[in-house]
């Protein structure tokens, strides 16, 4: 996969957002309930949602988070022989967690660091390093 970073609203449209979740200081990580892999909460931005609802639905969905602050961090594109995508990263500091709600992920966890199983190792590392390196 190859991958690459842009400055915030580089894109007039965006497919989806990505959302690299803290809570106690920690990088909080989900796992879905048909993998043994850990993601970061994220998905499709759905018609007539912004970047920034796209962001804080999924993160509540799939982490439970209820409340927490947001900030967009930068664009980026992702592309692959079967296709590709542009989307917006976020950062979001969590204070509360309540029960996932039913649907998708089975439970959460915090990590340090990445962990090593993740669920899109192409992508994650390289969005992780971006925000390490407090890019763009």
């Amino acid at each position: 996969m190859l991958s690459k970073i842009f400055p915030l609203n580089t894109f007039p449209a965006h497919k989806y957002v990505v959302t690299f979740a803290r809570y106690r200081g920690q990088w909080l990580f989900s796992r879905h309930r048909s993998r043994t892999t850990w993601e970061t909460q994220g998905g499709h931005i759905e018609e007539g949602e912004t970047p920034l609802d796209a962001a804080r639905r999924e993160l509540y969905e799939e982490s439970g988070a209820t409340e927490f602050t947001i900030t967009p961090l930068f664009d980026y594109w992702a592309g692959s022989r079967t296709g590709c995508g542009v989307g917006v990263v976020f950062l979001a500091d969590i204070t509360a967690l309540g029960p996932i709600p039913e649907g998708e992920m089975a439970e959460v966890h915090t990590f340090d660091d990445l962990p090593e199983d993740l669920t899109y190792p192409d992508i994650t590392p390289f969005l992780f390093a971006a925000i390490a390196k407090g890019c763009p």
